[in-house]
């Protein structure tokens, strides 16, 4: 398991440059999203991994991998946001996005090492459609708990699902460097 640490964190180093990258760009006008936009994000991105997988012909010069990165930075971003609430105006420093980023990532990476060490990494004999279709299904779950208000009977929440989902797209980036 220690090369797989070794392997996340890599792949989370590349999230997290490109994150920080992005708000000196735009700051953290992501901060305005509310959940289901965040989440609709995340399924156009998954959508296009699916369709990349599918199809044969490619319109647009970017692959699968800056698709993951996009669904992990997007996961990270509902997490703050979970915890932070909706503002009405950019009101975080990148240097405190980075922070509250890099504190999601690590209870994030936690779960994976407890899950793996329970599944004995049984993601590394997945192929990379599954991943994709494994966080296309947990999206099409968090909009439906979306659309109950939050709400669930026996079901784990929504902080659950987009911590699965990071977790998937850093195990098809694995797969994908390999």
């Amino acid at each position: 398991m220690q090369d797989t640490s070794k392997q996340y964190d890599a792949a989370i180093n590349t999230c997290r440059s490109l994150f920080i990258k992005k708000m000196s760009d735009y700051g953290s006008a992501w901060r305005i999203l509310r959940l289901p936009s965040l989440t609709d994000q995340i399924f156009i991105k998954a959508q296009r991994i699916r369709g990349l997988q599918q199809n044969a012909v490619r319109k647009v010069d970017e692959g699968e991998v800056s698709e993951f990165i996009g669904i992990i930075n997007y996961c990270v971003m509902a997490l703050i946001q979970i915890d932070k609430g909706v503002v009405e105006q950019p009101d975080l420093s990148t240097e405190e996005a980075t922070v509250l980023y890099d504190e999601k990532v690590a209870i994030t990476k936690q779960l994976m090492q407890d899950k793996n060490h329970d599944y004995g990494e049984a993601w590394r004999d997945m192929r990379v459609s599954s991943l994709t279709d494994l966080i296309l299904q947990k999206l099409l779950r968090v909009k439906q708990i979306e659309d109950n208000a939050g709400k669930t009977i026996v079901s784990e929440g929504i902080d659950a699902n987009y911590q699965d989902m990071i977790n998937y797209a850093v195990f098809a980036l694995i797969h994908l460097k390999e």
